[in-house]
């Protein structure tokens, strides 16, 4: 096997072979003996390079040296420097020779040293562990509140004496329609009914919204809320009726009855402001037809 050492030999051997050839002409014209022996010394340190790399060689390729004792072989020759061109084309084909050689070595021995190493298997995947799913959580089944159900309001039948006293009052056939529906609620307002009255009102101002009574009854149907003790039903109407019309038959009363209203509910901020409202709005009725009720309802609040 060819070492570093050999290596360094073999470089050291060349450069200095190449080197001598370089000087070979010019010195040879001078000193021919020399130069033969010098050339002969040459040949032989290549044959033994040859030796060293490649032990036990062909003799075809590396003629072996004489033994010793024996004359070397003559090398014929024609004149001297033909003989010395000839052996140095010799030496250089040697030298060519050798290089390809020793590189056909190398790769001979990277194929061996490959073939010797351990074949490296393609990493495989480690083995996975399988998982144990999640223990699943017990979820709780969401329990809803119960909902209130909507409580339907108890249908309570009028006892038969109110029955028959309702029926005693005698719907108007006036001829007016209109004028009888409302005639017919109002009735019922003046009998107490008050229930009653507020259906028959409802009826209609479904039927006739833009009737020249429907500021009265707009106002009547508040007044049963206020007077069957309901001032929250009572208040919207007070208020949808002096809004559609300021200047309407009973706008002035519904804003009193408005304040009367909201002083039931303990709101006084808002029953001294509808006051206050009543008195600018309506100066003459508060001083005239409704000038009872105004004093009346301003004695129950104090407003600044």
């Amino acid at each position: 096997m060819m070492t570093k050492r050999h290596w360094a030999r073999a470089g050291v051997a060349l450069v200095a072979l190449a080197m001598q050839g370089v000087a070979v002409m010019p010195a040879y014209a001078q000193e021919p003996t020399a130069q033969e022996t010098r050339l002969r010394k040459l040949e032989a340190e290549v044959r033994a390079l040859q030796r060293q790399v490649f032990p036990g060689g062909d003799a075809k390729l590396f003629p072996q040296e004489a033994p010793a004792g024996q004359p070397a072989a003559p090398v014929p020759t024609t004149s001297p420097l033909t003989d010395v061109l000839t052996r140095m084309d010799a030496v250089e084909a040697q030298n060519a020779r050798l290089t390809a050689q020793v590189e056909e070595l190398l790769n001979w021995k990277r194929m061996q040293e490959a073939a010797k190493a351990p074949p490296v298997e393609a990493p495989q995947n480690a083995p996975v562990e399988p998982v144990a799913a999640p223990t699943p959580v017990p979820v709780r089944p969401v329990v809803e509140a119960p909902r209130p159900r909507p409580v339907a309001a108890p249908i309570v039948k009028p006892a038969p004496e109110r029955v028959a006293a309702v029926k005693a009052i005698v719907k108007p056939q006036s001829g007016d329609a209109a004028e009888d529906e409302y005639s017919y609620g109002f009735k019922l307002w003046e009998a107490k009914f008050y229930p009653e009255a507020e259906q028959q009102l409802k009826i209609y101002l479904e039927k006739y919204p833009t009737h020249k009574s429907a500021s009265r009854a707009r106002n009547l149907l508040g007044r049963a809320y206020l007077d069957e003790g309901k001032p929250r039903e009572a208040a919207p109407w007070f208020l949808q009726n002096y809004q559609a019309n300021f200047k309407g038959e009973r706008a002035a009363d519904s804003l009193l009855n408005l304040a009367e209203a909201m002083v039931q509910v303990k709101d006084t901020n808002r029953a001294c402001i509808v006051l206050g409202e009543f008195a600018d709005g309506y100066p003459t009725e508060a001083a005239g037809r409704l000038r009872s009720a105004y004093a009346q309802t301003r004695a129950k609040v104090k407003c600044n």
